[in-house]
């Protein structure tokens, strides 16, 4: 066994699963269903670690759930459409369809490798005609309701990928995909009306309840649900009058109304340029708009960020006041919130305070404590407790929290405001000026306007006739994808040339998995209400809000279409951690990334899984480490020499091994249902460890059955070689497709584990005492078992210690016990026994005869006598530190 080559072993299995179809499923409404989902990839080329890493847990956990007894679904495919292949093919002057597919080839063969157990025959690929043929059918279908539109708007766009950014892909102030700094510009887009289900998307989080709370979280401040109040501000006309033309602000505070002394737009703002045309601040306040760059527009409302701004030489009114005050433009005030304009009272905001303070603007206190009144003149900094209204016209003296909604209606009357719920979130912009993408499925006629294509003409299939030798959209080169007839008047007619963003593609794709070769519909119904929702979702944090937001819509808009019936698309969702070396992120520019091929040649596909769901729990971290590897490895062959055959000296250890197994198997399955994968692995190396050290003393059918039990629960973990071994034992394949071992509690022996488990910790305190006395060779050890009154103790503290931690009332309870004879050493005794005490107590007897029974192998391996003594029949001081579970040990 130690020569077996793991790569070749795993090779052999691969290859009799695909033969047999061993992981490909159907709907069957006699088993319970499951289905496991990894976010699916871009087909960059090769596999990283962090693929591996996201794939090796889903599949363990979805072995698991097979040998449970489980219909599984768990199916794999490619996020395809996207920059980087048209990157590549304007780089190497090929076609974009081409490098994909040729990645997708690589990538696919690394994870058959690999060994991950998908139904290969539900492969989807969103660049295939046959899948973006569903995106286009859609679309229409959201532009029939209403949910697909098209309009003017300023757009982040980015000139080195040469297309449109959604506000979410921008990742301060640079582009997601190549880091360049992104620029505005003004351009009609399509658009996907999210805003639609915004209450919907908000109210169903709370649904999400096996979700991680940080990605709820994230989730609901993206939607950014606030209650406020619209308020009109008239605008000072350039003679210094009072004009008719208004704009709205949007605030929380209404109750600070009164002590407004300016007001802030977003520079971005349409207003802004009418307000300064022609007048002498006009070029500066452009400028001012050019120097506020995007990258500002997703940091410049942190708090850490400078505040920056400008007045437009421009006044509006207060509406309570009648007071005139200063418009002005600032980097903190965002379009996308609210109106893009607001209210600023420096006196009880602090942001407004420090504004007001650079820019030298008057100050208004409205809001006291009680027993103090506040100067504006002396004030250091805003006051934003709560407190008394004051110069605030009829609201005077009332607290200010409890005028708010007085003041609303009053508003409401005077008819300059009106109360509303306000949004974070803004309509989805799918529009991208690029070809490696879903066709936007519309013509434009210069006699009917624009017109979607009737739905029996789709797929509207990308051209081939292009060219990737220039920057630039090709589809606008061209003509055979351009020239179009009009569905209407049947004239001609011009095709968008606009694509669809790719998140579009992996909005439903865990819908498409269901029926992938489904033709009437995106997916079959039937097949979807067997198999939704997603049970079991695994990928990266860094999706917490673009992918699984849109997933989230756009399960709620076809299941309002009628196509399912699932209101949420993933039940769990598990975020796993990223994979470092040496606490370093892995990237090619840095040099230190680790192949995935070069581990699998060397040590086999099960070492690189196992190391991966062993050295960090799913969620955290993981620090790749070569020698960790290798140790693995190691292990699985000493795993592998259970299997050789051997000749038993007795069945001395049976039933202990018959307790291991049986807890074993309780503890494996629930660490894996609670996806601690690797303390499931910890728990299957002690048990090996345990059967390496129990083989001579155990009987050959009781320890073929512990091999058993062991390689199905290993299986999960190691799949590859838990096949070779269950072939060894002479059962029939497969050992993936067995059903999870029954435990039986009655055959649990605790008591007996924990006394094979104390000479296993005698050993090695026997080790840590010859190496602090510096003893190579002791003369004789001796072993002091503590007296029976100390297990009377710590069973009755344990008992105790449910009802209350508190040390002092745990004494006074013993005290009124026999035990209270030994007071001074139970006082000394019991705070340490609350705060730490055996799992398992055995008492005086039982401990004294599995010490007896391992002296023998103790002199052997020690090379000296070994003498085990009760300690209530010695005089040696040493004897009076033995405690339940840990003996007292003196060394000559």
């Amino acid at each position: 066994m130690e020569t077996v080559d793991l790569k070749k072993v795993a090779s052999k299995w691969q290859k009799k699963w695909a033969d047999k179809k061993a992981f490909e499923v159907k709907e069957d409404p006699k088993k319970p269903k499951y289905y496991c989902l990894e976010m699916f990839p871009y087909p960059s080329g090769k596999l990283h670690m962090g693929h591996v890493r996201n794939y090796s847990i889903g599949d363990a956990f979805v072995r698991y759930k097979r040998l449970k007894g489980f219909n599984v679904l768990y199916p794999m495919g490619y996020d395809a459409f996207g920059l980087p292949a048209e990157n590549a093919a304007i780089k190497n002057n090929s076609h974009p369809e081409a490098w994909t597919d040729k990645c997708i080839g690589m990538m696919h063969e690394q994870q058959l490798e690999m060994g991950f157990s998908y139904d290969w025959s539900r492969q989807v690929g969103t660049h295939k005609p046959e899948y973006y043929h569903w995106n286009q059918w859609i679309f229409l279908q959201m532009l029939k309701k209403g949910l697909a539109y098209k309009r003017q708007s300023t757009i982040n766009w980015c000139p080195s990928c040469m297309t449109v950014t959604a506000s979410e892909e921008v990742i301060d102030g640079k582009c997601w995909r190549c880091k360049t700094t992104i620029e505005l510009k003004e351009k009609e887009q399509w658009f996907l009306k999210i805003t639609a289900y915004t209450e919907e998307l908000l109210k169903d989080i709370d649904k999400l309840e096996h979700w991680p709370e940080r990605v709820r979280t994230m989730q609901r401040n993206w939607i950014g649900r606030s209650e406020g109040t619209l308020v009109d501000f008239p605008i000072v006309d350039k003679d210094g009058k009072q004009g008719k033309e208004k704009f709205t602000i949007f605030t929380t505070r209404p109750d600070t109304l009164w002590g407004v002394t300016f007001v802030v737009f977003a520079p971005e703002h349409p207003k802004v340029m009418e307000l300064v045309k022609g007048t002498k601040d006009e070029r500066k306040v452009l400028e001012f708009i050019k120097t506020t760059t995007v990258d500002e527009k997703f940091t410049r409302s942190e708090e850490a960020t400078e505040k920056k701004g400008m007045s437009t030489g421009r006044y509006a009114v207060n509406p309570l006041t009648g007071d005139k005050v200063p418009i002005y433009i600032a980097n903190f005030v965002l379009m996308e919130y609210g109106t893009g304009a607001i209210m600023a009272v420096p006196t009880h905001d602090q942001r407004d305070y420090e504004f007001a303070k650079k820019y030298d603007i008057p100050l208004k206190v409205v809001i006291t404590p009680k027993d103090k009144k506040l100067d504006a003149a002396t004030m250091k900094e805003a006051y934003v407790d709560d407190g008394v209204l004051v110069e605030s016209g009829p609201f005077n003296g009332k607290n200010n929290r409890e005028a708010i909604p007085l003041i609303n209606e009053y508003l409401k009357k005077q008819k300059i405001g009106k109360t509303t719920v306000n949004y974070r979130l803004r309509d989805w912009l799918i529009s991208r000026q690029r070809y490696w993408g879903t066709p936007i499925p519309i013509v434009y006629c210069e006699k009917c306007g624009m017109q979607p294509v009737p739905e029996e003409q789709l797929p509207i299939k990308l051209p081939k006739d292009v060219k990737f030798d220039q920057t630039g959209n090709p589809l606008e080169r061209s003509k055979a994808f351009l020239n179009a007839k009009c569905p209407k008047c049947k004239g001609n007619a011009r095709r968008e040339t606009d694509t669809m963003a790719t998140f579009l593609d992996s909005s439903w794709y865990f819908l498409r998995y269901c029926s992938p070769k489904y033709d009437k519909a995106p997916f079959d119904p039937k097949a979807a209400a067997y198999w939704m929702p997603v049970d079991q979702y695994i990928g990266g944090i860094e999706h917490a809000i673009l992918h699984l937001l849109y997933a989230r819509f756009f399960t709620k808009v076809l299941r309002d279409l009628g196509l399912t019936k699932v209101d949420e698309p993933f039940t769990r969702l598990l975020c796993q951690g990223m994979v470092t070396l040496n606490g370093e992120t892995m990237s090619k520019s840095k040099g230190n990334v680790v192949d995935p091929g070069v581990i699998n040649d060397k040590y086999g596909p099960d070492t690189a899984r196992m190391f991966i769901l062993f050295a960090a729990s799913p969620e955290a971290p993981l620090d790749w480490s070569d020698t960790g590897a290798e140790s693995t490895f190691r292990f699985i062959l000493k795993f592998g020499r259970l299997f050789d055959k051997h000749e038993s000296v007795d069945g001395v250890k049976d039933k202990l091994v018959v307790s291991k197994m049986h807890r074993i198997i309780k503890t494996v399955g629930e660490e894996i249902e609670d996806f601690q994968l690797n303390n499931a692995i910890i728990s299957m190396m002690d048990y090996v460890n345990f059967l390496q050290k129990s083989k001579d003393h155990t009987s050959p059918k009781v320890f073929k059955e512990a091999l058993k039990a062991s390689c199905v629960l290993f299986s999960p973990i190691i799949p590859h070689f838990c096949e070779e071994n269950w072939e060894i034992l002479g059962e029939k394949p497969f050992v993936s497709l067995q059903e999870w071992p029954k435990y039986d509690e009655k055959k649990i022996d605790i008591a007996a584990e924990a006394a094979d488990e104390l000479a296993d910790s005698t050993r090695s305190d026997i080790l840590k005492v010859l190496e602090l006395a510096k003893i190579s060779v002791p003369k004789g050890i001796t072993l002091f078992v503590a007296p029976q009154w100390k297990y009377d103790l710590v069973k009755l503290v344990k008992e105790k210690a449910k009802e209350t931690r508190d040390s002092g009332a745990i004494i006074k309870e013993v005290m009124k016990t026999d035990l209270k004879r030994y007071g001074q050493d139970i006082v000394k005794m019991v705070p340490k026994l609350v705060e730490k005490s055996p799992i398992v107590v055995l008492d005086e007897k039982i401990e004294l005869k599995a010490l007896e029974a391992a002296a023998s192998d103790l002199g052997k391996e020690f090379d000296c006598a070994v003498k085990v003594v009760k300690a209530s029949e010695s005089t040696d001081a040493k004897a009076k530190v033995a405690m339940p579970g840990k003996c007292a040990i003196l060394v000559n």
